[in-house]
């Protein structure tokens, strides 16, 4: 079975309470499921189900090799923004569903194509055409329980373990980063059925260089060289989309 969240973030997951803003009962709301995937599942494949968690993934430049073992992302404050809306989600108002406060720990499905289930929650049915997160950094003072029960991940926000030609790495990064993405044509939830929405993790772009060659992730870490190189690179390679065949393509006009 896939390992996508710890028993910590399965906990918080029970607690979520979506639809700050909503007074639909229970009796009349609507399902979102949010899914992880790395690669696109073949044509061939598309509908098919849910996705099962593989092998380590390796990638290569033709002269080094890398090998990642585990991905490890925290999340905190996912929303979805109501349709025709044009300012930001502020967290006082009938603009947004908080589909999860977080900080919430997700270990990114490797080794296989197609979208793994991470978890779902109830939300006001209507129309939805943005979804915002954050990549968040823990800190000990906001974040003393998250940090209690996952140690690994104080003081960071992405944890990356592998080997890289041989050789053992641990990668921590150590930013924020707000993620914000439209929906076109905008998600729709009602009572009737279930929605699915992606976040699409490219991995391939993680690690490599402005040439596509390969960089050291011990070398990405904090105060080394590739530092920012590898920042922007996985700020800037992750999407999120409606997914309803969890193949792991945007399901919108432009995307078939």
């Amino acid at each position: 079975m896939p390992r996508l969240m710890s028993r910590a973030t399965a906990v918080a997951v029970l607690a979520l309470v979506s639809g700050a803003c909503s007074d639909a009962g229970p009796s009349n709301m609507a399902r979102v499921s949010f899914n992880l995937a790395t690669q696109p599942a073949p044509a061939a494949m598309k509908g098919a189900a849910f996705a099962d968690v593989g092998a380590p993934e390796t990638f290569t430049d033709g002269s080094n090799t890398l090998v990642i073992n585990q991905v490890e992302l925290v999340l905190r404050e996912i929303e979805l923004q109501r349709a025709g809306v044009t300012s930001e989600c502020t967290g006082v108002s009938d603009e947004c569903e908080k589909l999860e406060v977080g900080p919430v720990l997700l270990d990114v499905p490797l080794g296989t194509t197609g979208a793994a289930r991470t978890f779902s929650v109830e939300l006001a049915p209507g129309s939805y055409d943005k979804v915002e997160f954050e990549l968040h950094k823990t800190s000990s003072s906001d974040d003393a329980g998250f940090i209690a029960a996952h140690p690994e991940i104080v003081d960071a926000s992405v944890r990356v373990t592998g080997t890289y030609n041989g050789v053992d790495f641990v990668y921590t990064g150590r930013f924020d980063s707000e993620q914000e993405f439209d929906l076109n044509p905008p998600l729709v939830a009602n009572e009737t059925g279930g929605t699915d929405l992606t976040l699409f993790v490219d991995l391939d772009k993680w690690f490599r260089d402005s040439s596509g060659a390969l960089i050291d992730p011990a070398t990405a870490n904090a105060g080394q060289p590739n530092q920012g190189v590898v920042e922007q690179n996985i700020k800037s390679a992750v999407d999120a989309f409606e997914d309803e065949n969890h193949d792991g393509r945007d399901d919108g006009p432009n995307h078939q």
